[in-house]
């Protein structure tokens, strides 16, 4: 049995990783095989970067070699693939070469296109790299007062990033005594300040508290930077001091080159993480590559590589799927003040997050260092 996983992220890490495990005797006896392509020699814990962009971390801090997380019997090439070719069965890869598989993982992640929306990249700063957390910190950091303004696109990844960025430059801004001079205005692009609708009945009373103005229904449409306006789809105008966008994302171009699915997207079955259509039944599909109804977080991407290497196992062992993904999610919300809450849901339970408290805080703080574990597969 060849298996092809792309993507060193998290979902592609964990689910190799677990597999590798389950099926250690077939590893070594020659009866499975499994190979990593990915574009990287460097794996990334990408939910630090909120962290990095606040000054409490450095990048460093968030980058491993991706050889060392890998189980042995894993065969890692830090060669991207450039073409699909499912009806084949195999993937050609930036150096050319061919990798047949009777298996392939498609984890290929996702990425923000602040280019989609004219005038945002060059005039709004975002935390979803290293280099742009960074740049994010320095134009906090010489922030002196005036407005902050806060805007949207979907999809996203993190679906919390938008709160947690909020309540956490609240924070910035009070311990630098600049609270009386600030006004924070935080925006969304549906009818509520979060597409969960339990989460935004939690947020939006919060924001309040700290005097966070806010406005939904506000689909970006484009920045003005010249005279340093943010325009709605909806008609809407607000001037900003410092806007801070979280922008819209799309699959990898990789995906969009080979047609794979709508924005980078792949159609994937919400239960068996299949690719749906034609060549579905030996292609696997997992983390933000997926177009499933569900958030776009390291936590969907972790359970959902679980479940898929289980029944990968089973079908190996025993000729059946044992598992069906039930759209787990949990996510940690960054509440400000030291504190933090979480949300857990799945396709049929909402979440329904608690008061935020200081160890819920510490649990994500802790969680940060123990991520590498999670990489591991063994928490």
């Amino acid at each position: 049995m060849r298996i092809v996983v792309v993507g060193g992220g998290m979902a592609g890490t964990i689910f190799a990783n677990n597999l590798a495990r389950r099926l250690s005797s077939e590893l070594r006896a020659g009866k499975a095989r499994i190979t990593m392509l990915t574009a990287s020699d460097r794996h990334v814990y990408q939910p630090g970067w909120l962290y990095v962009a606040l000054g409490r971390m450095t990048p460093d801090e968030l980058e491993r070699e991706q050889a060392s997380l890998l189980e042995p019997g894993i065969g890692l090439h830090v060669d991207p693939v450039k073409q699909f070719n499912l009806a084949d069965n195999n993937v050609v890869t930036e150096a050319g070469k061919t990798h047949e598989y009777d298996l392939l993982v498609i984890a290929t992640g996702s990425r923000p296109v602040p280019e989609d929306i004219p005038g945002l990249q060059e005039n709004a700063i975002h935390c979803y790299s290293a280099d742009n957390a960074m740049k994010f910190y320095d134009r906090l950091n010489e922030f002196k007062g005036g407005r902050i303004l806060v805007t949207v696109g979907l999809p996203h990844k993190c679906p919390m990033i938008p709160l947690e960025i909020t309540f956490c430059m609240h924070d910035f801004v009070r311990e630098r005594g600049l609270l009386d001079k600030t006004e924070f205005y935080y925006t969304y692009p549906i009818g509520r300040s979060h597409s969960l609708e339990n989460v935004a009945k939690w947020a939006s009373p919060e924001f309040e508290q700290l005097g966070i103005r806010q406005e939904t229904f506000f689909n970006l449409k484009e920045v003005d930077g010249a005279n340093a306006v943010a325009r709605s789809e909806e008609g809407s105008e607000i001037k900003y001091d410092l806007l801070v966008t979280v922008p819209p994302h799309r699959g990898q171009k990789v995906i969009e080159a080979n047609n794979l699915g709508a924005n980078g997207f792949i159609p994937t079955d919400r239960a068996s993480l299949h690719m749906q259509g034609e060549h579905g039944n030996n292609v696997i599909v997992l983390g933000d590559t997926t177009n499933l109804p569900i958030s776009k977080a390291g936590s969907t991407a972790h359970f959902e590589a679980e479940v898929a290497a289980e029944n990968v196992a089973s079908l190996i062992k025993t000729g059946r799927a044992v598992r069906a993904y039930d759209g787990k999610v949990f996510c940690f919300i960054e509440a400000g003040r030291g504190r933090a809450t979480y949300a857990m849901f799945n396709y049929s339970k909402p979440p329904q997050p608690k008061a935020p408290n200081a160890a819920m805080h510490a649990f994500k703080m802790a969680y940060n260092k123990l991520y590498w574990a999670s990489a591991r597969g063994v928490l």
